[in-house]
Parts: structure tokens; C-alpha cells; sequence
């Protein structure tokens, strides 16, 4: 019992360290969940249980590149601020961990929960052999479950892995599931190369093959991985829809990694494409949001999403040494009709507002709080000072004259990034040219990444999530979502708006600084 206790005290004080410590290197996010240590890739497992968000992540925690792959672990009560825990899953005689998903088995329908106690829950992952895959065998990755009684800090492995063996397909990985209410079981949907399949099972063990989806629908530039597939409710509308997202390994708008997404209608074993199968819809513009999936049980119907912030063109060469990666801020998504069809929004979690610090007041654009609002090349310095912020700009296209409205972000050696909107071409933009490190790999910098405007009202609308070393850009409302990391040898602590070749009018800003999730 004495060395039960003992040893139970230094797990709470590890916790306590990790959780508290400041996370301080040169460009670590301070408005991001990133790992205290080594590597980190695809989000994953992410569900809630009593007061708890859990986010699950692929991690490798003996080095900063990718290597066999366990399940790190993270909890957070605001989706703002995180704890880390102990590793939840480690690698076995039956492969490295790879992406996944869990659920709350409340019904105990599996089995595996004791009376009087906590519901199971249940993380469905692939296992990934790699004594099979140096053979250049097909068969290298299948399905399996493990369960947790204690609110996600010990898990067991089921002793009957795999739950689905390969059916020769090489790449056959990222189970996610829900449980279907019309039918009344549980469902699976997995990548499957360059298509999803459908699994159906009562009690998270036995499954049987319900269908497939994708053969000719959407992007196939790369291998399909992490989809998700999700009920949700069409704004303004009586009806509900289901959104499959796919995450391709490379061919995306902008270059490499991307998230392509379908809507339409799904009935327990088969998706129906409610767009032409050549349409591709794009989640994100940005280089560097990938490998995204939603939580699971949210307690208050939103769902929530976060994503991988990186792109696998240059994820393992990033110039940070004690860890590499981070995620996305957590996004609500929504469901908008719009003249090309359904269409998915996305914004920061509401939680996210209560890292702001006062309305900043020390900038000055020209009657900024009327409609008379006006900018021109010659510019507004807003601060000088704070390096994470929230940003909200809005400008009216009918008087504007400008072919771009420029918001930049530098330091004192002349590295630069800029956010904003091309009137001529109709797109918003990032540019991370002269951003600072580039040399690390030759796709990190192939030019501006753009985003086609879809909304169609005067008043052009962004939001601006800026951390030490991303900036994250939702426009009109959610519309248009953008991510980019970047890497300045000194921070951005200065803030400029311009109107190129011009001036706009009707311009309103209001900033706030973030305060770091980690101190």
C-alpha cells in the first residue's frame, strides 16, 4: 500500500509539471496544444467524458522525427488549456499504434464495464506491423480495440486483436467510429487506399463489412486517410445532412497533405454523394492543417474539430528541436447553404475568448469605429508589442479602390508574413515568402497560398488567430478557413494594415492579446 501510494504521488506530480511548465523555445505555440517533448502527428481519439475533452495524438517519445507510433494523451476541461497524461497506448507484438478513434460505451454493449462503475471507453486504432511491411507484405495493417474503466487513464488491449484482419489492401487504416441510432449499432468507417469502407457491429468486436465510397468521387492525387463521417444539421433548415471527411496524403489546393470533405446522405452501411463526383470540396486552404477529425459524445450537440498543423512535404524538417508539431485551435463547425450547395463553416471554439486580454486601443485607423473608416498604402501600425493576438478586420468592398487590403505581420529584420484579400482575383491570401527559415525544405515556400472567396455580401469579414509561429485565417464568418505555420529568426511583434494601389473604406479592427494556454 505505502509504495501504491508513493508511486501514485509522483504520477500527480509529474502531471502537475507538465501541466504547469512554460513552453518557451524559439517559435513553440503559445495559443496551441503541442507536446512537451519529442514528436507528434495526427490528432486522434478525441472524445469527451465527464468534464474531460481527451485528445489522443500520434507520438513517437524517443525522438523530434516520426518513429513508432504510440497514442500521446492530453486532456482539457475549456479545449483551450491542456494536461498532459501518461502515454495511453504503446506499441506491441502486433505493430506501432497508428490513428484512431475512441467512443463511450454507455450501454456497455462491448462488455467490458463492471457494474456500478465508470462506462468504458473504447479506442479503436490500427495496428501497423512493420516485420510484415520490410517483407513487402500487403497484409501490414488491421484493427483493433482497447478499453479504458478509469476515465482514460489505463487502458487495456483486447486479447482477441485484431477485430478486422486486412483484406489485402496495403493501405487500410484510421477507424472511426459513432454509433448509428437509426440502425441501432455501431459503425466504422476506415481508409481503404483510395476509398472509404463502411463496418457495421453491436458490440465494438465483431464487425462485418456494410460498403464502400469514393472509387470515383473527389481527389485522388494521394492515399485517403483519417476520415470521419458525422450527422449535422443544415443552418436555417429542418433537415440534417452527413459530412465524410477525407484526408489526402498529398495533392492538396496549395501542395502536399490537404482535407478534402462530401455531404450528403448516409443510411447506416451506404453514402450517397449529394454533388457531382468530380467536385472536390477543400476543409482548409492553408498548407498545415491535416489529419483532422471531430470529437465524440460532446455534451452540448457543437461539433468540434482540430487538425494536424503541418504538412507532411516538410513535417520532419521544421527548424524546432525538443519537439515538432502542434494542432490546429479547436474549430466549430457548421453546415451553410449557399447558391453552390451545402457547404462547411468553421470558426474558433467560443472558449478560445478567454485568453483575450483588454481591446488593445493603441492604433488608430482613420474614424475606425464609424463607417468612414479608411485606409491607404501609407498604412496603419496597430502595436509594436505583443506576438499572439486575436484579430477581427472587416472592410466594404463597395468603397474600395484597393487591389489588395494587407494585413502584415514583422520584426525588426525585415521578415515578414501577409494575411488578407485580393479584390482583383477574388481571394483571400497568405504569403510566408519572407517569413524567415525557408531552407529547411524546398516545399515549405512555393508562392502564396490563395482561397477563392465564396460569399457574395459587400462587406468582406477576417478573423485572425496569430501564435509565435502560425497564423490561422476565417473568413465571412467561417466561410473560407486558412492555416500556416511560418518560422521568423525574431518574433512578430509588429502589426500593419495597407491598402495596396488604393485605399478601403468602411474598415473596422478590433485586436486582442492572447495570453499562453501554458502559464
Amino acid at each position: 500500500m505505502k509504495i501504491t501510494l508513493i508511486f501514485t504521488l509522483l504520477i500527480i506530480n509529474n502531471l502537475h509539471f507538465c501541466s504547469a511548465q512554460n513552453r518557451t523555445e524559439q517559435h513553440r505555440p503559445q495559443v496551441h496544444f503541442s507536446p512537451a517533448a519529442h514528436w507528434m502527428n495526427d490528432p486522434n481519439g478525441m472524445v469527451y467524458y465527464k468534464g474531460e475533452y481527451h485528445l489522443f495524438y500520434q507520438y513517437y517519445p524517443d525522438s523530434s522525427v516520426w518513429g513508432p507510433m504510440h497514442w500521446g494523451h492530453a486532456v482539457s476541461k475549456d479545449l483551450v488549456h491542456w494536461a498532459d497524461l501518461p502515454t495511453a497506448l504503446f506499441p506491441d507484438e502486433k505493430g506501432y499504434i497508428f490513428s484512431g478513434s475512441a467512443v463511450v460505451d454507455a450501454d456497455n454493449t462491448s462488455g467490458f464495464g463492471k457494474k456500478g462503475g465508470e462506462s468504458p471507453i473504447i479506442a479503436i486504432f490500427t495496428h501497423h506491423d512493420m516485420a510484415k511491411e520490410k517483407a513487402n507484405a500487403v497484409d501490414v495493417e488491421t484493427q483493433a480495440i482497447a478499453y479504458s474503466l478509469d476515465k482514460g487513464r489505463t487502458w487495456t488491449k483486447y486479447a482477441d486483436n485484431p477485430v478486422i484482419k486486412n483484406p489485402n489492401i496495403r493501405d487500410f487504416r484510421d477507424p472511426k467510429v459513432f454509433w448509428h441510432a437509426a440502425s441501432k449499432r455501431w459503425v466504422m468507417v476506415l481508409a481503404a487506399k483510395d476509398r472509404v469502407h463502411f463496418y457495421n457491429s453491436q458490440n465494438l468486436k465483431e464487425w462485418t463489412f456494410g460498403g464502400e465510397f469514393g472509387a470515383t468521387e473527389g481527389a485522388h492525387t494521394g492515399v485517403w486517410e483519417c476520415p470521419d463521417l458525422f450527422p449535422m444539421k443544415v443552418v436555417g433548415q429542418n433537415k440534417t445532412k452527413w459530412v465524410l471527411i477525407v484526408n489526402i496524403g498529398s495533392g492538396a489546393p496549395n501542395g502536399g497533405s490537404g482535407t478534402q470533405y462530401f455531404v450528403g446522405d448516409f443510411d447506416g452501411k451506404t453514402f450517397r454523394n449529394g454533388n457531382s463526383a468530380n467536385k472536390t470540396l477543400w476543409f482548409d486552404y492553408g498548407k498545415d492543417n491535416y489529419a483532422g477529425v471531430t470529437w465524440s459524445n460532446n455534451p452540448d450537440g457543437r461539433r468540434l474539430f482540430m487538425g494536424w498543423m503541418s504538412n507532411w512535404q516538410y513535417a520532419q524538417t521544421v527548424p524546432t528541436e525538443a519537439w515538432r508539431s502542434a494542432c490546429t485551435v479547436a474549430r466549430e463547425l457548421g453546415l451553410q447553404p449557399t447558391s453552390e450547395g451545402l457547404r462547411l463553416t468553421q470558426k474558433p471554439v467560443r472558449e478560445l475568448k478567454i485568453l483575450r486580454g483588454p481591446l488593445l486601443s493603441n492604433f488608430s485607423v482613420r474614424k475606425v469605429s464609424n463607417v468612414g473608416g479608411e485606409i491607404s498604402e501609407s498604412g496603419e501600425v496597430f502595436d509594436n508589442q505583443f506576438v499572439t493576438k486575436d484579430m477581427e478586420l472587416s472592410f466594404d468592398l463597395s468603397q474600395t479602390t484597393a487591389t489588395s487590403v494587407n494585413l502584415v505581420l514583422s520584426n525588426s529584420k525585415n521578415e515578414k508574413v501577409e494575411i488578407g484579400y485580393d479584390v482583383a482575383t477574388k481571394q483571400f491570401f497568405i504569403d510566408r515568402t519572407e517569413g524567415g527559415k525557408v531552407e529547411f525544405s524546398k516545399d515549405f515556400v512555393t508562392g502564396r497560398q490563395n482561397a477563392l472567396r465564396l460569399s457574395t455580401n459587400s462587406t468582406v469579414k477576417m478573423r485572425i488567430i496569430v501564435d509565435v509561429a502560425s497564423v490561422e485565417l476565417f473568413a465571412d464568418d467561417g466561410s473560407v478557413a486558412m492555416t500556416a505555420i511560418y518560422f521568423p529568426n525574431e518574433n512578430f511583434k509588429n502589426t500593419s494594415l495597407f491598402a495596396k494601389n488604393g485605399s478601403a473604406k468602411g474598415v473596422k479592427v478590433a485586436i486582442w492579446e492572447l495570453k499562453s494556454i501554458w502559464k
